[in-house]
């Protein structure tokens, strides 16, 4: 799949985010190589805490069906957003122990594109080598 595409089907899966408090909407589509895709998108909650973003959601969908960071070839975000969509903190916490550090990471909101990588998004992560001794 191209990275074009997955973008397109990250698109789609924004059409399913329920966003009523911020009226942002995010869509995610992570690849894996095996060419199976898995959508998500923001849901969120009147407790704030309470809500998931679209790139959790759709790593999650991946990680609960059994594959595993060496799966993935590739995830994209967008938004409805004047700005690109780059992942929340607590998104890139995440994704930085979900993800490879070279991951390829396309943000989009439609009018602009940005291309990064795990360890881009997110230099120095704090993971499991902190806190297992």
């Amino acid at each position: 799949m191209e990275k074009q595409e997955l973008i397109k089907e990250a698109f789609k899966a924004m059409e399913n985010a329920y966003a009523p408090y911020s009226n942002y909407h995010v869509g995610a589509c992570i690849l894996l190589k095996d060419g199976k895709i898995f959508h998500g998108a923001n849901i969120e909650n009147a407790s704030f805490g309470g809500t998931n973003c679209a790139e959790r959601s759709a790593v999650f969908a991946a990680y609960s069906e059994g594959y595993r960071k060496n799966d993935i070839e590739a995830l994209a975000i967008v938004s409805d957003g004047d700005r690109i969509a780059a992942p929340c903190g607590i998104c890139r916490q995440v994704l930085s122990e979900l993800l490879t550090k070279d991951t390829p990471i396309y943000l989009s909101n439609g009018k602009e594109e940005q291309d990064v990588t795990m360890a881009e998004l997110l230099p120095m992560s704090f993971d499991m080598e902190d806190v297992i001794r």
